[in-house]
């Protein structure tokens, strides 16, 4: 065997070897985003996936596009609704994309049918409607505020975003809903820590001019931040009053008071409590 031919060789093993352990490595970085997902709150998850994204995200996952129509669909409290059919559902079409498993593709379909039997809010494949949802495996965890447009891209990244509640708290800012920690009386409930905020994330606890629908203010919503959301140093940013040791934020799903707001904002008479 000639000098050429063993060098060819050499960097061709050398190559296959390189391509193995880079495999090895992002089966190891997915592991451990699916493993830290599992204990962490679901507030801390979708942040975390949001990191690096180059999008303006409001609030940490609501995405505001340049556009007019969205900014004037942000400037109300609850607006851009989806429209009930004549059936008296809300029937909201959808797409997930091809790229997802059959095991992931089942938890998006089963986060929404969970929808269903509580609300009058339908999820249903989408055939040739104009304004629909398109569940995408995009960089993080987000969604447009409301309906705004033809089609919505609602993105839930694989390995960290696939959980029923992250699921559904983007599919909550798709039906309409901010943060509760932004609620407009919010601070008859909870105290920010300004100190520990990063000057650069201060907009993310702005205060909206919400319609709270004659709810009490819930700790327990599946759109409650967690209580150490945009801190310097892991440390309490949102804190709840009068009792400091009240539990704040859950990773599961719709809470009981999430589901009596998406009855009264999209009036499920069937439903409301």
């Amino acid at each position: 065997m000639d000098l050429r031919t063993t060098v060819s060789l050499l960097l061709l093993l050398l190559g296959l070897c390189n391509a193995h352990h880079g495999n090895d490595q992002d089966g190891a970085n997915n592991e451990m985003l699916e493993d830290k997902s599992n204990v962490e709150d679901i507030t801390a998850t979708i942040l975390r996936m949001n990191n690096r994204s180059s999008d303006f995200l409001l609030e940490g996952d609501v995405f505001i596009p340049k556009t007019r129509t969205a900014m004037k669909c942000l400037n109300k409290a609850y607006s851009c609704l989806w429209p009930k059919s004549a059936n008296g559902k809300v029937e909201i079409p959808f797409l997930i994309s091809q790229k997802y498993d059959d095991t992931e593709r089942s938890m998006i379909l089963h986060a929404m049918k969970d929808f269903e039997s509580k609300t009058c809010i339908h999820f249903i494949p989408r055939a040739t409607q104009r304004g629909y949802l398109s569940i995408e495996p995009r960089f993080g965890c987000s969604s447009l505020l409301g309906r705004t447009g033809d089609k919505q891209v609602v993105s839930l990244q694989r390995f960290g975003c696939i959980q029923q509640g992250i699921i559904q708290h983007e599919l909550l800012h798709a039906l309409g809903f901010y943060h509760e920690h932004t609620r407009s009386d919010r601070d008859q409930h909870i105290r920010i820590n300004w100190e520990n905020v990063n000057e650069y994330f201060i907009y993310n606890f702005k205060k909206m001019d919400t319609d709270n629908l004659n709810t009490p203010y819930d700790y327990s919503s599946i759109m409650h931040y967690g209580r150490t959301a945009f801190g310097k140093f892991r440390s309490e940013t949102i804190i709840p009053i009068p009792d400091p040791s009240a539990p704040i934020g859950q990773r599961d799903s719709l809470s009981d008071i999430d589901i009596v707001r998406i009855n009264r904002l999209y009036k499920c008479w069937r439903y409301v409590g």
